[in-house]
C-alpha cells in the first residue's frame, strides 16, 4: 500500500508525456529529422527543471523517502563511454521510435506491439548485466 503514491506519480507522469506528445512516433520523427523544436523544448524543459532540483537537493540536503540522505555520486570521468552510450541510446530511440519510459505508456494506452520492443528491450539489459564485468567501463 505504500507504493501507491510512487504507482500515482507514475500515472501522472504518462499522462504529460501523452497530452504533451513526448510518446508519439510523429513528434520524434519531426525531432530525429529537425522539422519542429517540440521534442526538444520537452528535452530542454526536462533538462532544466532536473538541473534546478538537483541543485535544490544539494543545497538543502534534502532527504529520500525513507528519510536517507540522497547522495549525488560525482561524474565519471571519459569522454568515450557517453559518446558510445548515447550513440547506441540514439540510434534505438531513432529505429524504434520510443525510448525506454514511454514504451510503458504506449502499452497502457493499448499499442500492443510496442511488447515487442520492451521484451527486446528487457534481453538487452539482462545480456548487459551478464556482459558488464567483461565491458570497459
Amino acid at each position: 500500500m505504500k507504493f501507491i503514491k510512487f504507482l500515482l506519480v507514475g500515472v501522472v507522469f504518462g499522462i504529460v508525456l501523452t497530452k504533451s506528445e513526448a510518446v508519439s512516433w510523429y513528434r520524434i520523427y519531426e525531432m530525429f529529422h529537425f522539422q519542429s523544436f517540440h521534442m526538444f523544448g520537452i528535452i530542454m524543459t526536462a533538462v532544466l527543471v532536473g538541473t534546478v532540483g538537483l541543485q535544490i537537493i544539494k543545497r538543502n540536503n534534502i532527504k529520500d523517502v525513507t528519510g536517507q540522505p540522497i547522495v549525488i555520486p560525482d561524474k565519471e570521468k571519459g569522454f568515450t563511454n557517453y559518446l558510445i552510450g548515447g550513440i547506441l541510446f540514439g540510434l534505438g530511440w531513432g529505429l524504434v521510435g520510443t525510448c525506454p519510459g514511454p514504451m510503458y505508456i504506449l502499452i497502457g494506452a493499448g499499442f500492443y506491439g510496442i511488447g515487442i520492443v520492451l521484451l527486446g528491450a528487457l534481453v538487452g539489459t539482462y545480456f548487459y548485466g551478464v556482459l558488464k564485468s567483461k565491458l570497459p567501463h
